[in-house]
């Protein structure tokens, strides 16, 4: 099997993937805490990348939209432990109270090597070899240790683990105009956008005179063309970036929309670019 997950309990895992690459897309429930073992992650949002190699630590805040890209390295799989850092562990930790002041911070958190971290989540490690339950009191125990260091060795997270409000009403259209390239479910654009399912559909419409559905393929596929043409990306390289799920969907679904598929569009820019027309 090309990829494993172990679990201590519910909100803390051990991850195993030895496959080409593994994506996800998604906006976590929980805030999530990854210490990556071994192997590569890239996380891709809409207006920022970033990558991480072995050995890093990093905090991916609640209702963030990214594609998440696992892939192993250097003959090694891709392996992490995460832990996910629920609103009411959160809750109970911080006394109730939101945070007071909200200042601009990076949307994923990285964390220099800091001996008291590495520590902690390394210790997790011998926990997943048990083959009984692991007893819920240290499993607590883990993560508030956890969440103190965090908040021992930055002096910003507070202002991300302690805020505990939820989405509230935005500009849908800006929103949307954003985010379209993570294939998510309706549902969670509309939670993210402060919306019901119905009140999303039906202010999409009123903005866009489409479906989200039709909406959503339309851009996608025009943001795949002109990473093709103009930034002379590989289809492989552009397709799971945009929201598709596989490549030969992506490939069926482009040359409906533009009458030729991706190899053609690439085909045809070569040949122009070799002055042959």
């Amino acid at each position: 099997m090309d990829y494993q997950v172990n679990y201590i309990n519910p909100e803390i895992k051990l991850s195993s993937y030895t496959g080409k690459l593994f994506k996800t897309e998604a906006a976590f429930d929980d805030h999530l805490l990854v210490w990556l073992i071994t192997g590569e992650t890239k996380i891709i949002q809409a207006d920022e990348s970033f990558v991480f190699g072995a050995g890093s630590t990093f905090l991916i805040p609640r209702n963030q939209l990214a594609t998440i890209i696992n892939i192993p390295k250097d003959g090694l799989p891709h392996k992490a432990v995460a832990m996910h850092l629920t609103t009411k562990r959160l809750r109970d930790f911080y006394g109730h109270e939101n945070a007071r002041q909200k200042v601009v911070l990076p949307k994923i958190f990285s964390f220099h090597q800091h001996p008291l971290l590495a520590s902690c989540l390394a210790s997790l490690i011998p926990y997943f070899e048990m083959q009984e339950n692991f007893p819920e009191h240290i499993a607590s125990l883990k993560i508030t240790e956890a969440i103190a260091i965090l908040k021992t060795i930055d002096k910003d997270i507070d202002t991300v683990l302690a805020n505990f409000e939820e989405p509230g009403k935005i500009d849908l259209a800006a929103f949307m105009e954003k985010n379209f390239m993570f294939n998510m479910p309706l549902e969670k654009f509309g939670y993210l956008t402060g919306r019901s399912l119905t009140t999303y559909k039906r202010d999409f419409y009123r903005i866009f005179k489409l479906t989200p559905q039709r909406w959503l393929t339309k851009k996608r596929l025009e943001l795949a063309h002109y990473q093709l043409y103009e930034k002379n990306k590989k289809p492989i390289e552009v397709y799971y970036e945009i929201g598709f799920e596989n490549l030969s969907h992506f490939s069926y679904a482009f040359k409906k929309q533009f009458g030729y598929s991706p190899t053609e569009l690439m085909e045809k820019k070569s040949i122009i670019n070799n002055g042959l027309v």
